[in-house]
């Protein structure tokens, strides 16, 4: 018999390490651009059904361990399971939905902070890296929304759950690595929706409140105040929150810096660069140092690992720790500038289009073609 589980059943099985064995069936080179920790490999077509040699390796990788299949969206994974189904294989289950359901997974994360009126909720998409957050008063029960993603009733909820209603949504720039809920939100919840002042850079086609360097959001006595912070790009801004934490968008990770020819080009990377040293060395790092940065993204690797920390808790960090254990912010403005400008990663997939949507110059209204263009895990630190 075939079984149905969700994708949030098979991270609880990660995340409790129970023991079953994954197997993707997609082609080699889908998975091994992103998939689930631990995975394994075996492309499968439907129309050739499992090879002798494939059932040898299936054999060699489940170790009389139940076995879980996924693909992109079931597709393959389905057939493939009942393939093993018809050959004695008694615990086989189907992860519905495949990667593109594993792709909207969340957790939400608490953030303590020193004001007992200050609420923060750290909203984090598994799969994908992504960072938004809740900030909120308890006192007035007024909260802003910043950073968020297209799933925008898991803000929703966040902000309900914490006893909040969403006054303002921010956005900290204009993304690349995935479609922005920013707009959406804003205007589900009949709020003001905020860029930084120079996103009429970028062409912003969407209806925006701008905030100019120095503008600051009330929420009751909490003060957000927005620091101009280009580098990554043009129009980047981040949010001291009550003096106390900087939500950096892309722009400061705990483990990075934000890369800069996404917007700029390689021909002009070295010019986001220099925009983004003097951002970091003449804002952010003359912040003082017990100031909590909270970043727009964490790493997830191919494997769907995470480079720091693990779904569900906090990820942030110190800012004087950052100052003493990132390189990148000990180098001088030239070696700065070339490493970065020189040494660029993996681009994002569909970049080019992601940008279109975000500025509103593009729409894409079918969820699949959605999901399709945000698979991946983000690639936006230097």
């Amino acid at each position: 018999m075939v079984n149905k589980i969700t994708a949030r059943q098979l991270a609880e099985k990660i995340d409790t390490d129970e023991p079953f064995t994954l197997i993707d069936t997609r082609p080699e080179e889908s998975f091994e651009a992103w998939h689930v920790p631990d995975a394994n490999n075996v492309p499968y077509d439907p129309r050739e059904g499992l090879s002798e040699d494939q059932l040898e390796e299936v054999d060699a990788m489940v170790e009389s361990r139940p076995i879980v299949a996924m693909c992109g969206k079931a597709l393959t994974s389905t057939p493939f399971a009942f393939d093993l189904d018809e050959r004695g294989y008694e615990d086989v289950a189907v992860v519905t939905g495949g990667m593109e359901d594993w792709s909207k997974l969340y957790e939400v994360a608490p953030i303590e902070t020193t004001n007992d009126d200050l609420v923060v909720r750290q909203v984090q998409r598994r799969a994908k890296g992504c960072l938004g957050y809740v900030v909120g008063s308890k006192r007035t029960g007024e909260a802003v929304v910043v950073d968020a993603t297209r799933q925008t009733d898991q803000f929703k909820v966040a902000a309900q759950d914490a006893g909040l209603s969403i006054e303002q949504v921010l956005d900290t720039h204009v993304h690349a690595d995935h479609i922005s809920g920013g707009a959406a939100l804003a205007n589900e919840v009949g709020v003001p929706y905020h860029l930084g002042q120079k996103a009429t850079e970028r062409g912003v086609e969407y209806e925006y409140e701008a905030l100019s360097d120095g503008d600051v959001i009330e929420l009751g006595d909490i003060e957000i105040e927005t620091l101009h912070t280009p580098g990554h790009t043009s129009e980047m801004v981040n949010y001291l929150v009550d003096g106390e934490l900087l939500l950096t968008g892309d722009t400061l990770f705990v483990d990075s810096v934000g890369r800069t020819e996404l917007q700029f080009g390689e021909d002009d990377a070295s010019r986001g660069a220099g925009l983004l040293y003097d951002s970091l060395h003449d804002t952010i790092l003359d912040l003082p140092e017990d100031t909590k940065i909270l970043p727009g993204h964490l790493t997830v690797t191919n494997d769907g690992r995470y480079e720091n920390g693990a779904p569900g808790e906090p990820l942030l960090a110190r800012l004087g720790d950052l100052r003493d254990e990132l390189d990148l912010l000990g180098l001088d403005r030239e070696s700065f500038v070339e490493r970065l400008s020189s040494d660029t990663p993996e681009k994002p997939p569909n970049y080019e289009t992601v940008i279109a949507i975000n500025t509103g110059n593009e729409t894409v209204d079918d969820e699949g073609e959605a999901t399709e263009l945000e698979l991946g895990p983000n690639n936006c630190a230097a």
